[in-house]
């Protein structure tokens, strides 16, 4: 897979999906919050697939 994310792109795909997995299990908000795991996810592998469909990157050197 080719790199498609930005450094502040990861990071704030990280910090907002680990903020709805807490708030999640928290029971803060319902079920629906554990999407942030795909957020997570996806900051890990430096890779959205959506990104890719639409043909955008957010890095420059990629």
């Amino acid at each position: 897979m080719t790199r498609n994310l930005a450094n502040w792109d990861r990071m704030a795909r990280f910090v907002g999906g680990a903020a709805l997995i807490v708030l999640a299990a928290t029971a803060t908000i319902g079920w629906w919050g554990y999407v942030g795991i795909v957020f997570v996810a996806t900051a890990a592998m430096n890779f959205c697939p959506l990104y890719r469909v639409f043909g955008l990157k957010t890095c420059q050197d990629c």
